[in-house]
């Protein structure tokens, strides 16, 4: 709908389409512009209110103006307003999603359109460096929930002009801003042409968590798909990296996730730190993150079918040197350490900081110990689900690892109620929901390994020096012209 040259029917459209009197951070303001009246309208904690008290301060002193009223409104936003961030508008519903995102509207007597001024501001928390990402060295900064802030700190490290990130709206109700990041010429013409089609193709009425429903939305799974097929990072420098070899990435407004597509199953088992380290160190820890997937994954359920149907082959390995419990005893000592580590880690880290290392230590010392005099759990139990725990702890990405948890579970119930084939059954059904894991727009989730690139391969299996780890010597990629 067309906003009209009547500031008194602008004033009645305005009071229908907002609860302007009735919700107390709106704020509006009956102006007089030389002789022409005016309105204006804004969300109060939105606007930066020193900027506007500039800008109506210039536009109502006598000395400013050449005319006491105004013939053409396009030539006075051109001479008049001074502020870089101001355009016009005729449409109503430009006007409703400009002002509910932070800009102010100005309507002027006479005319059927209105000024917009892009005053906007956000409350913010301060930049610091993300819990579940921390590197020993390198940058301290991390993604926050203010969207333009997150897209300036990745335009600090990436000094392209064809770096683009174009918006989205997305939810009916929410309206929710997405940026599509991405650099002109390295990126698939293809894979952005999908993901404009699928953000505006989603019917959804609101982004409730932000960033992770935006992920449920873009890649729908069964319940028997618990990897994540998306990756995610808070850390802009992690972000640029991916930019550079081609990628794109999605930044929610009210989020500080930035996700990243394509996404490969390789991607979770990297860290940010490898890279502050010498190529020989990153190198090692690289496939010690490799090696702790499959301690995560397999370590308990080996050993509780080792302990309970290989009785003569766990005495052998010395699995048990003191007691040798039966088969469904063994099986309830390992789903309770399971289950009560997995509390200890979920509570040390949703308790206050003040309080986490404390908890950790009550967890992890006295109550542990207690269990094992009350025998709840055996001291063996105890130390491969540690050894679990710690494997778990040391992959990068916690949906990776919440996944194997998952995975994990399943192969210990399998194992206790049906032995060596219950084992060898949960594993290739495991491995059956891992090769169906869906990704975005059909793309490999096993790439390089399939379809298969030698270079690539090597370049994630073990760190390379910076020289020969460009993206443009592994993927032989060019800027397309």
């Amino acid at each position: 709908m067309k906003i009209s040259a009547s500031l008194d029917c602008n004033i009645e459209q305005a009071y229908e389409r907002f609860p302007v009197g009735k919700s107390f951070d709106l704020i509006f303001r009956d102006l007089y512009l030389g002789k022409t009246r005016a309105w204006f309208l804004g969300i109060n904690g939105m606007c930066r209110t020193e900027v506007l008290q500039e800008i109506f301060s210039d536009l109502q002193n006598p000395t400013y103006r050449e005319s006491p009223s105004i013939e053409d409104i396009s030539l006075y936003l051109a001479s008049k307003i001074g502020y870089a961030q101001a355009e016009l508008t005729a449409d109503w519903d430009t006007i409703v999603s400009s002002v509910l995102s932070g800009p102010s509207v100005l309507f002027v007597d006479g005319f059927a359109q209105a000024i917009l001024l892009d005053t906007r501001t956000y409350p913010a928390r301060s930049i610091s460096e993300p819990e579940t990402e921390r590197v020993t060295m390198g940058a301290r900064d991390g993604f926050v929930e203010t969207m333009l802030f997150n897209t300036n700190l990745i335009r600090r490290r990436i000094r392209d002009p064809h770096l683009t990130f174009a918006v989205r709206n997305v939810g009916t109700d929410s309206r929710t801003d997405v940026a599509i990041a991405y650099i002109d010429g390295y990126v698939d013409d293809t894979l952005l042409e999908k993901i404009h089609k699928t953000l505006d193709d989603l019917h959804v009425s609101a982004l409730t968590m932000g960033a992770k429903s935006l992920e449920e939305l873009l890649v729908p799974k069964k319940w028997y798909h618990p990897l994540p097929s998306i990756q995610q990072t808070q850390r802009p420098d992690v972000a640029c990296s991916y930019l550079m070899e081609g990628n794109i990435l999605l930044l929610v407004d009210n989020s500080p996730l930035a996700l990243i597509l394509p996404s490969t199953i390789f991607q979770f088992t990297q860290s940010p730190e490898d890279y502050y380290k010498s190529p020989l160190v990153g190198s090692y820890s690289r496939l010690l993150r490799f090696c702790c997937v499959f301690i995560s994954l397999l370590l308990l359920p080996a050993f509780l079918l080792l302990g309970s149907y290989f009785p003569a082959m766990a005495d052998n390995l010395s699995l048990f040197p003191i007691e040798h419990p039966g088969c469904g005893r063994l099986l309830l000592y390992i789903l309770f350490a399971e289950l009560a580590l997995d509390l200890f880690q979920y509570s040390a880290a949703h308790s206050p900081s003040s309080y986490s290392g404390a908890l950790s230590i009550v967890g992890g010392l006295i109550l542990s110990d207690a269990a094992i005099d009350l025998h709840w759990v055996s001291l063996e139990v105890m130390f491969y689900a540690a050894a679990t725990m710690l494997a778990s702890l040391a992959l990068s990405s916690t949906a990776f690892s919440e996944g194997l948890r998952c995975y994990r579970i399943f192969l210990l119930l399998m194992t206790g109620f049906l032995g060596l084939w219950g084992f060898i059954s949960g594993c290739i059904l495991v491995l059956l929901s891992i090769l169906t894991t869906p990704s975005f727009a059909g793309k490999s989730f096993f790439w390089p390994l399939y379809p298969f690139n030698r270079e690539a391969l090597s370049t994630l299996l073990r760190r390379k020096p910076t020289y020969m780890a460009q993206p443009g010597h592994v993927w032989k990629r060019e800027r397309k012209k």
